[in-house]
């Protein structure tokens, strides 16, 4: 890669433009660059040469404001114009993606189709190995069928022998049902006689336990009076006990504290004498001073 510079001069100015050549695809890439370039700097300085023209006769610069108007009207219809190349390759990629959809919806079709074919050829060769087995299945039903009828003629022969043979069993079955029957009706004459025997006993029965009963609730209900009433005299003498208890807890109360009152009192009477405090000050005064006159006579003798 290596810079290059390219220099226009217009009315006494110089624009320098600094370029890269690069080599390959990137060079390639650049030439679009450089003639835009080019023509950028080729209307710039027709731009400027009208500019001056103007300022020098009219003294304005609508030129230079209707160039740029028209720049900026080309500038939005490029951007339009790319916008509209930008959408125009969106769509060119979707129908490629859809083109390629329906590519590989067609191979899948074709795969689809060659795989109907293959199934198509199974299906034959099916049907003819199932019609096949048919005609061997319908060979072996008729075969069947004709062992079956031997079969079933054969044990005909057996279930009317069976039959018969039945058939004895049953009259000597019948003959002893008769004599059990019989024998059981006359049982059961006897049972009933025995039963109604058994209820007219049960009924004695009954009227005898309803009897003692009736007795027994009658005791029952004499007794509970009897209880309810020992209950009350129970009662009554209970709570005569129980004050009875409590005055004489009161009184042995009262009488604790009237020995412990006397033993205060004289607990507090022994204080006051040994201590000599109260009233029994002054009787200590005197017995004091009856002792000094006793001394004092004694001593004059």
């Amino acid at each position: 890669m290596s810079l290059s510079r390219i220099h226009w001069r217009y009315w006494g100015h110089t624009l320098t433009v600094q370029i890269r050549k690069e080599r390959g695809d990137a060079a390639a890439e650049e030439k679009p660059r450089l003639t835009k370039l080019r023509r950028d700097c080729q209307s710039i300085t027709e731009q400027v040469s009208l500019l001056h023209v103007e300022l020098d006769e009219k003294q304005s610069i609508a030129s230079l404001l209707q160039a740029s108007e028209e720049e900026e009207q080309k500038e939005r219809d490029e951007e339009m114009g790319r916008e509209a190349e930008k959408e125009m390759e969106q769509r060119k990629q979707t129908l490629r993606r859809e083109c390629e959809e329906i590519l590989e919806k067609k191979e899948k079709l074709q795969d689809l189709i060659l795989q109907a074919r293959d199934l198509q050829d199974k299906m034959d060769d099916l049907s003819s190995k199932v019609a096949q087995r048919k005609k061997l299945e319908e060979k072996n039903l008729e075969l069947q069928l004709q062992q079956t009828q031997r079969e079933s003629s054969q044990s005909k022969q057996l279930l009317e022998d069976e039959q018969e043979l039945l058939q004895t069993q049953m009259k000597a079955e019948i003959r002893v049902h008769e004599e059990s029957e019989k024998f059981l009706q006359s049982r059961n004459e006897e049972v009933q006689q025995q039963l109604d025997q058994w209820q007219q006993l049960t009924k004695q029965m009954l009227q005898e336990t309803e009897q003692r009963l009736n007795s027994e609730s009658c005791k029952r209900t004499v007794n509970l009076d009897r209880l309810m009433e020992m209950k009350r005299k129970y009662r009554e003498m209970e709570q005569v006990v129980m004050e009875d208890r409590e005055e004489q807890e009161k009184l042995r109360q009262e009488q604790a504290k009237a020995r412990a009152a006397t033993k205060v009192q004289a607990w507090w009477r022994g204080c006051m004498v040994r201590r000599c405090l109260g009233s029994f000050k002054k009787k200590e005064e005197n017995k004091k001073g009856k002792k000094k006159k006793k001394e004092g006579k004694k001593k004059k003798k």
